[in-house]
């Protein structure tokens, strides 16, 4: 049976190690065969950034936690479970860079499998496992590129307020939401729009190559399938869980082994760097600063993961 992608982490959580029976038992651990080990990496939220209370998945974030994983004792192959809506193709493309040239230097396969989501900047994610399971439930795709913002130059006049921009540089300014929008920007935007587009449409094409069913035209619009459609087009390779699919490369004595859990909730929030942590002896504009932030974060994360129905 067919597990719900968010259930991977207690399978892992929940599943014994094997008895060690017979004469085996009576030998010292070090002289018994060793269990063949699987590191699996969590990749989960928005790509980018983030603020304090909610960071999102950087290089720097998980780097430590990939390098790890691909170092296990015994492993025989690192898992990925990639459960995002996207964000920042920089950071998309850096940390598939990493994944890859680590994959290499340790001479290990890499799987993924998407959990509710891997759209967009998930899927960039995704491309870096040799093989690619989902859920027949989950969201895969998206291969595209969007920016959104809200235009105030009405607003402004209605609330009667005058606003003063000194650039150097006439088009320093570009995309002012306080300004009146212009086609010369709107072209420019999509030219940068345009050439991301190709390097996520060359990687998916160089990540997936034959395994692929459909036509570009159909594949690379920015919609979005089901695990079981995304398997029919060729962007998966499979549908099934992470514990089911380790089992039957690796046998039923494969050890799930998870790399950089994520710290809980209290202590993230008092960590140094947290809106809460540095409360004491801060003035009280910087702390209202930090939550204002983490506002405005929470509801561009919770409007990337709405897009999908979640």
């Amino acid at each position: 049976m067919v597990r719900p992608p968010g259930d991977y982490l207690s399978l892992m959580k929940t599943t014994k190690s094997p008895k060690i029976t017979g004469w085996r038992r009576l030998l010292p651990k070090r002289f018994r065969a060793p269990k063949p080990v699987v590191a699996v990496v969590r990749l989960s939220g928005v790509i980018g950034a983030g603020s304090a209370l909610r960071p999102g998945l950087t290089l720097n974030s998980v780097s430590t936690a990939l390098e790890t994983a691909f170092k296990a004792k015994h492993a025989k192959a690192v898992a990925l479970a990639i459960n995002s809506p996207g964000g920042s193709p920089v950071q998309s493309n850096l940390i598939y860079t990493r994944i890859r040239a680590l994959a290499k230097e340790h001479d290990l396969p890499v799987y993924v499998f998407c959990e509710d989501v891997a759209a967009s900047g998930g899927y960039w994610l995704a491309c870096a496992g040799d093989e690619i399971y989902a859920d027949s439930n989950s969201i895969v795709g998206s291969i595209g590129v969007i920016a959104a913002g809200f235009g105030f130059t009405e607003l402004i006049k209605k609330v009667g307020v005058e606003r003063r921009v000194y650039t150097a540089g006439d088009n320093k300014n570009i995309l002012d939401p306080f300004k009146a929008e212009n086609a010369s920007d709107v072209k420019r935007i999509k030219s940068l729009q345009k050439d991301i587009h190709e390097t996520f449409k060359e990687l998916v094409v160089k990540a997936r190559g034959d395994a692929l069913k459909e036509t570009p035209k159909k594949l690379f619009t920015g919609e979005f399938w089901t695990g079981t459609k995304a398997l029919e087009f060729g962007l998966i390779d499979g549908i099934g869980d992470i514990r089911t699919i380790m089992r039957e490369k690796f046998g039923d004595k494969v050890d799930l082994k998870l790399f950089g859990a994520k710290q809980g909730w209290l202590k993230r929030r008092l960590s140094p760097g947290s809106s809460l942590g540095f409360i004491a002896g801060t003035s009280g504009q910087s702390i209202v600063q930090g939550l204002a932030d983490d506002v405005i974060s929470t509801i561009e994360e919770r409007s990337m993961w709405s897009r999908y129905g979640l």
